[in-house]
């Protein structure tokens, strides 16, 4: 669970009670005076540098851990961030394309301004992807949201965006509603 600007682990973690999976262990890095990086995710992204690249180490190692020290399998590994925080989740997710038990971006898109280069490599081999975002988040443009779903998309993953009109940029009870379907193997697309 990787949290916003301005928020902490503690923040992000507490939405684990709304998470219907008594077997899940909940993880949560928390970034540097609370930031992953110190610019909108829509400016260059060497604008955004050392501190992207040091922010999507931190899940890199996060990865790691859960798989080396804990046995984890990719598929047992499920993603959750909001706003900064699921920016930067599904830039890392995009650069590390596997099959994962589940990604949920929660106002949020890939990284990078207009036109950024999308030549990501891998599969994601029908890993059911969520990205829920208001329609009018002045933090995060819909297009950016749709253009991260056709990404995903091509990348093989089993894709459900959801724009919700005139809501404000937090995470609402239908996201997290999407969220336990997905998690329970429901198919949205039937």
């Amino acid at each position: 669970m990787v949290h916003g600007r301005g928020g902490s682990a503690r923040d992000i973690l507490s939405l684990s009670e709304y998470i219907n999976d008594e077997d899940f262990a909940f993880v949560a890095p928390e970034a540097h005076n609370n930031t992953w990086y110190p610019y909108s995710f829509l400016r260059p992204m060497q604008e955004n540098e050392p501190y992207l690249s040091s922010a999507l180490q931190v899940l890199t190692s996060l990865r790691g851990r859960l798989q080396s020290d804990y046995n984890f399998k990719l598929p047992q590994i499920y993603w959750f961030g909001f706003s900064q925080g699921a920016c930067l989740m599904l830039e890392f997710v995009a650069r590390n394309a596997m099959e994962y038990g589940g990604v949920f971006g929660l106002s949020g898109g890939l990284i990078g301004p207009p036109n950024t280069p999308r030549n990501y490599e891998g599969s994601f081999s029908n890993t059911p992807i969520f990205l829920g975002c208001s329609d009018v988040d002045s933090h995060v443009p819909k297009e950016r949201v749709l253009e991260s779903e056709q990404v995903f998309r091509t990348m093989g993953a089993d894709v459900t965006a959801k724009l919700y009109p005139n809501f404000a940029h937090t995470i609402n009870e239908d996201e997290l509603n999407v969220v336990n379907l997905l998690i329970a193997g429901t198919s949205l697309n039937q």
